[in-house]
């Protein structure tokens, strides 16, 4: 019973970071009608941002939030400078170039810092929570990604500025006719997408390490989440998380095994578009002809 009890809530510790990517992807599907390939990539450079900054000697607190102002201005300019080029372009041309800016993201990366792993250091390393259940790093993801995900809720359902973003999101005709400027809402949720990715990667990256090819089967895991959540649910999206999260855990400790863990998450992927294409909180999409 206790090893049951510690798996899920590793697994509740996971999820919440694939929740937290999954948003983020969920956010970009819901304005482009595509998945960002290179949202993995772009939470990898935040990354190791955030390390350079620790490694110069900033204290923890200093150097998160630090990040995250880095992280959104850095979502914001992909936006304005790539991804606007090709907002009327063909469907298979912002594939290709999303698939473009993972591998450029990725080769900065390795060019940058290298493709030797680094250790990444947790906030709360040899602190312990008083339980072996969970230790203090997996509930310190819990609380911070839950309390991003609260601020997020609020900041989307209670602001103008949410609405208005949301607004855009939904119907970008509509929202020009009652004054809301698209393109400027439109980054701005690249950029809050870019720090939902950036919270995930500073949060795996003290349990797998920082390296270049960190964020691959993050990414993918995620996907998963997102497809289970359903794509055009950004609650869904977090539910997904949770719920892939716990589900991962579980098999890889009972019925597959950690080797075949990104197995299990294709399976996820394959298993939702034959059942549930619209995913478990998704809505089917309605077109006007």
């Amino acid at each position: 019973m206790d090893l049951f009890l510690q798996q899920t809530l590793a697994g509740i510790s996971n999820g919440a970071i694939y929740a937290a990517l999954a948003l983020a992807l969920v956010m970009i599907f819901n304005t482009t009608g595509h998945i960002n390939f290179a949202q993995g990539e772009m939470a990898l450079l935040g990354t190791y941002v955030a390390w350079t900054l620790l490694a110069i000697g900033l204290p923890y607190w200093a150097v998160f939030p630090i990040t995250m102002v880095a992280a959104f201005v850095f979502g914001v300019a992909v936006d304005r400078l790539v991804i606007r080029r090709f907002r009327n372009a063909p469907h298979l041309a912002l594939v290709v170039v999303f698939v473009g800016l993972l591998l450029a993201f990725n080769a900065s990366a390795g060019w940058i810092w290298g493709y030797t792993i680094k250790e990444f250091p947790s906030p709360v390393g040899g602190m312990s929570t008083g339980s072996a259940l969970i230790g203090a790093h997996d509930l310190f993801v819990i609380l911070v990604s839950f309390a991003l995900l609260g601020v997020l809720f609020v900041f989307f359902r209670f602001t103008l500025l949410g609405l208005a973003m949301r607004a855009a999101a939904r119907n970008p005709a509509s929202a020009r006719l009652i004054g809301i400027r698209v393109d400027r809402m439109l980054a701005l949720g690249w950029g809050l997408a870019g720090i939902l990715g950036t919270v995930a990667g500073l949060l795996i990256a003290p349990v797998t390490y920082l390296e270049p090819g960190m964020m691959m089967s993050v990414l993918l895991y995620a996907f998963a989440a997102a497809m289970l959540g359903g794509l055009n649910s950004p609650a869904g999206a977090v539910a997904g998380g949770l719920i892939f999260g716990v589900l991962e855990n579980l098999a890889g400790t009972y019925v597959i095994g950690n080797d075949l863990k990104l197995s299990f998450a294709l399976a996820v992927v394959v298993t939702v578009l034959v059942i549930r294409p619209n995913g478990l909180f998704g809505r089917p999409g309605v077109k006007r002809v």
